[in-house]
């Protein structure tokens, strides 16, 4: 193990020590629900994660003339004692999100009674979990996407019972699950280049590093708002 390695696992057993009564109470998904019924963290969390440049939701949503309604289903598990998020990739082909690291999720479709029911509809499809295993939590501030015009909803889900995923091999590439403790060591946020076309690269682009993957753009935006309120919920155990 080189000394970065030996860095990282003395930062996240710290972090374990210092966070003990966060992730490890009884009550974490009820704590973790109720916060969420408050007031959210909202676009200020946004912009930590967003690239250079790129404005706030509400303020695409000022100007966009039309967008397509979306959902996707942020899932939480516990697995031996410790809780987790799963995370879905892309295949690589020609369009927008090629190869990207996401949420299950996608548009509304017509027979949807709503974006819960999106959610829900996309992460059965995409991963084969039930919507009757999943315990929603609650509610991700709205994030517009300007490159594909998609407004996507975030729902928080837990799954209550052990995970088991099937993944679309036409959707899916891969999948992965990270514990949300890496989510709050600092040095998983990082910068990178990120290349969107064969003629352009974002520079300077914040992101997760989870599961030796680069998470970005509106999933690493999702991904932080729930990340300040997981150290809302921090500060209320101590």
């Amino acid at each position: 193990m080189d000394e970065t390695s030996k860095e990282e696992v003395t930062i996240f057993l710290n972090l374990r020590a210092t966070l003990g009564s966060l992730f490890f109470m009884n009550d974490f998904i009820e704590k973790l629900a109720q916060l969420m019924s408050d007031e959210l963290p909202g676009e200020a969390a946004h912009v930590e994660m967003s690239p250079s440049g790129r404005a706030k939701s509400s303020e695409y949503l000022k100007y966009a003339k039309t967008f397509k309604e979306s959902a996707v289903a942020v899932v939480l598990f516990e697995e031996n004692k410790v809780y987790k998020c799963l995370l879905l990739q892309r295949h690589e082909y020609e369009g927008n999100h090629s190869g990207q690291v996401c949420f299950p999720g996608g548009k509304q479709d017509e027979a949807d009674e709503d974006l819960l029911a999106t959610a829900l509809r996309e992460c059965w499809e995409e991963t084969g979990i039930c919507s009757d295993q999943l315990k929603l939590i609650g509610e991700l501030t709205p994030v517009f996407i300007p490159v594909s015009l998609h407004y996507v909803m975030p729902f928080v889900f837990f799954h209550q019972s052990k995970l088991i995923v099937q993944p679309d091999p036409y959707e899916v590439k891969d999948y992965f699950s990270f514990s949300l403790e890496e989510l709050l060591i600092k040095s998983n946020v990082k910068r990178t280049e990120i290349p969107i076309s064969s003629s352009k690269t974002l520079p300077n682009v914040p992101y997760f590093h989870l599961g030796n993957k680069v998470v970005w753009g509106a999933t690493a935006i999702m991904l932080n708002e729930l990340k300040t309120i997981l150290l809302r919920l921090q500060r209320t155990c101590l």
